[in-house]
């Protein structure tokens, strides 16, 4: 098992590599290329993931503890039973992901593409998705409660059995057009 430690990549091509159960803690991989990497069982700690690419790694199993993956391209990545606690993952692009065994409570995902994801039963209380793109996404079961959802367009979503507090249910009903009159 290899360990990292405030190592700084820019650039790397990581294509197909072999990383599985790697440890990383406060590393750096800026525009890096993982495309077909097996990072399975890699464990990673206040490591930055920016402007990555892993289309068709395999993460299955990986953990990522208060990591920043802003604007990294996970679209095509395996994600069964990854573990994210904390962290920035704005504008990552996670369409069309399965990701119902993911807890992503506390998650900054503001403007993330989420768009056809599966999120049925995730809980994503006091995840920050403001400007999220969910269209088509799957919400149903969903813990939303705490959730920052403004600039998130609602109407549309599967949203059965998800757990709203107050303020995200006057913005699903404003989505929906209606005028909230608390007069």
């Amino acid at each position: 098992m290899e360990e990292m430690t405030g190592e700084h990549f820019v650039e790397r091509d990581f294509v197909r590599a072999d990383l599985e159960e790697l440890r990383t803690t406060g590393c750096t991989f800026e525009t890096c290329d993982f495309t077909d990497a097996r990072l399975s069982g890699s464990v990673h700690t206040r490591s930055a993931f920016l402007n990555c690419r892993f289309a068709g790694a395999n993460l299955a199993t990986s953990r990522f503890h208060g990591c920043k993956l802003t604007g990294s391209d996970l679209a095509s990545a395996k994600l069964l039973a990854i573990e994210v606690e904390g962290g920035d993952w704005s504008y990552v692009n996670l369409r069309l992901a399965d990701l119902r065994t993911v807890s992503l409570a506390g998650v900054r995902l503001r403007g993330a593409d989420l768009q056809e994801c599966d999120l049925r039963d995730v809980d994503l209380r006091g995840a920050d998705l403001s400007e999220a793109q969910l269209r088509r996404a799957r919400l149903a079961g969903a813990d939303l409660r705490g959730a920052e959802l403004r600039a998130v367009g609602l109407a549309g979503l599967d949203l059965r059995g998800a757990r709203m507090d107050l303020t995200q249910c006057v913005l699903l009903a404003e989505s929906l057009g209606a005028v909230i009159d608390l007069s």
